[in-house]
């Protein structure tokens, strides 16, 4: 096997591309600060049982394990990093007032979400602890929106849901609730004929809610629907409530509700939503409330947030247009290195030519030459190229 050959589903990023991410991250950080919210910075590497406190078994298939050297321990490489964001509000910040944490870093899955998916996310997301309100997540919600905004990405579709309208349902009927998981994956997978057979021996209420779901998909009209189609529980009335509101709060091109699409259904505790964008089948951020994280770190702290994948929103990005650049030749002359110095201290990227090299980097654009001034004078000037 070559030496340079990587395993599945992971790549390299060139420089045009890496330097799209870097500039990505660092516009969305800085969107974040605008709001509040504070950047840390967590460990790729955590013993098993921290690591994957609540985060359900979607995150447990898909952690790399390990064995600690010094411990014994089992160890995972993080594929998530809200588990550890809520570890450190819980346990060490142990703030009494609501904290808003952001975290930006590499992830790693045991396998991809899709087929043009890597499994080294780069994951960008934010987090807010210790409101239960619903105004803390209309506030995720638009900060979601508003870091695709400032990252460039439009035509955004708003794809709302809730865990209350099916833990109300089968909390109502034991045999339901004994087929949690079957229904997840089939209502997830909107597999009408083998939900039609699961729920033969339901009770009758229940079933017909559970056939309702998977139609339960479209623009707002779909909260009157679902108020007539589904009975009046209160944990559904409750959730319904909430999309509406947040549906009628959220600022882009268009808004959908899917009562069936229950993508993190194990590990939320509330509405959960995903932004998609045209051309892409995977959602470009996802979102929403897990109040029950914190409990095995001694705080059950009320929880809302989301995240992103950098490089999946760099690669619906046109590609960069190259860096502007002033080329300057290699020397020691004292007036030289002071120009090259003065440029670069004020922002100006200025590369010298290494002796015998006559090739310039194809990631800037040399627009620009520092030559000596023909006045004879020792001073060095800029000279355009075009």
């Amino acid at each position: 096997m070559p030496n340079w050959l990587l395993p599945e589903y992971i790549a390299d990023v060139l420089p045009a591309e890496a330097r799209k991410m870097e500039d990505l991250r660092r516009v969305v950080l800085d969107n974040f600060r605008l709001y509040g919210y504070e950047l840390v910075i967590t460990p790729m590497l955590e013993y098993l049982e921290s690591l994957l406190t609540g985060a359900g078994q979607d995150t447990e298939l898909n952690t790399f394990k390990l064995i600690d050297q010094l411990s014994g321990r089992t160890m995972g490489i993080r594929a998530d990093m809200t588990t550890q964001v809520a570890r450190i509000d819980a346990h060490l910040l142990n703030r009494r007032s609501i904290t808003r944490l952001c975290y930006a870093g590499s992830v790693l899955h045991t396998r991809p979400a899709g087929l043009q998916a890597t499994r080294e996310p780069l994951q960008i997301g934010a987090e807010i602890f210790g409101h239960a309100g619903l105004e803390a997540d209309a506030e995720i919600q638009d900060l979601a929106l508003a870091s695709l905004k400032v990252a460039g990405i439009s035509g955004v579709c708003l794809d709302l849901c809730h865990v209350g309208v099916l833990k109300s349902l089968i909390a109502e009927d034991t045999k339901a609730k004994s087929c949690e998981a079957d229904l997840f994956g089939l209502l997830e997978a909107k597999d009408m004929p083998s939900l039609t057979d699961l729920t033969a021996k339901f009770d009758p209420v229940t079933r017909k809610a559970l056939l309702a779901l998977p139609g339960l998909y479209g623009d707002d009209k779909v909260i009157a629907s679902a108020r007539e189609v589904l009975p009046p529980y209160p944990g559904i009335t409750k959730a319904l409530d909430e999309i509406e509101f947040l549906s009628r709060a959220a600022d882009c091109g268009s808004v959908t509700i899917d009562l069936a699409d229950l993508h993190g259904y194990h590990y939320h505790s509330g509405v959960m939503f995903a932004a998609y964008v045209p051309g892409l089948p995977n959602a470009v951020a996802r979102g929403g409330r897990y109040d029950h994280v914190g409990e095995a770190f001694g705080r059950a702290r009320p929880a809302t947030g989301f995240s992103m994948d950098l490089r999946e929103l760099a690669r619906l990005l046109p590609s960069a247009n190259p860096k502007r650049a002033i080329c300057a030749p290699w020397g020691n002359d004292e007036a030289l290195c002071s120009k090259i110095k003065e440029l670069r201290n004020s922002n100006e990227i200025v590369i010298q030519g290494l002796p015998d090299d006559d090739h310039l980097q194809d990631e800037f654009e040399f627009d620009r030459q520092l030559v000596r001034d023909e006045a004879g004078n020792g001073n060095w000037i800029l000279k355009n190229l075009r």
